[in-house]
């Protein structure tokens, strides 16, 4: 699974993009992300309110709930301002 990461999320993470492995019962978003958590404090850091962090899997706009497999693309990013 590739995982990208944009703007202050991936400051704060400190990496663009990752291809990982994560555990099989990581199923959906929500599992990823908090699996993605106990990888160290900066993935705590940039993941810490996911209020503030958008998805999108495979290119599209998703929710926490979206289910995921091991070939999919996720990016996490914060939310887009217009202007």
């Amino acid at each position: 699974m590739q995982v990208l990461y944009f703007g202050w999320v991936r400051q704060r993470i400190g990496v663009a993009k990752e291809e990982i492995d994560p555990p099989a019962e990581v199923g959906d978003v929500r599992a990823l992300v908090a699996w993605l958590k106990t990888r160290g404090p900066s993935y705590e850091a940039g993941l810490a309110n996911l209020a503030q962090v958008r998805v999108a899997v495979n290119q599209e706009l998703a929710s926490l709930d979206a289910k995921i497999g091991r070939g999919d693309e996720v990016a996490l990013f914060p939310p887009m301002t217009g202007g």
